[in-house]
């Protein structure tokens, strides 16, 4: 747990931002809000697929 504090400090803005022109220059500007729009559909799906677990076990309650 230390250990992954320590390096989560070690992260600052100029890390940041030659994690992101590195992302720019592997896919592109144009592949970029493809992937996003991949990350966020991913998301709402697996909240989705959460909530639907989350309903049986209510009704069993009631």
């Amino acid at each position: 747990m230390i250990s992954l504090s320590i390096f989560l400090g070690m992260i600052g803005p100029w890390q940041i931002a030659l994690i992101v022109i590195i992302v720019l220059l592997l896919f592109g500007g144009k592949k970029i809000p493809e992937l996003m729009r991949g990350l966020g559909s991913g998301i709402k799906e697996f909240k989705d697929a959460s909530k639907e677990e989350e309903d049986p076990k209510i009704d069993e309650k009631k």
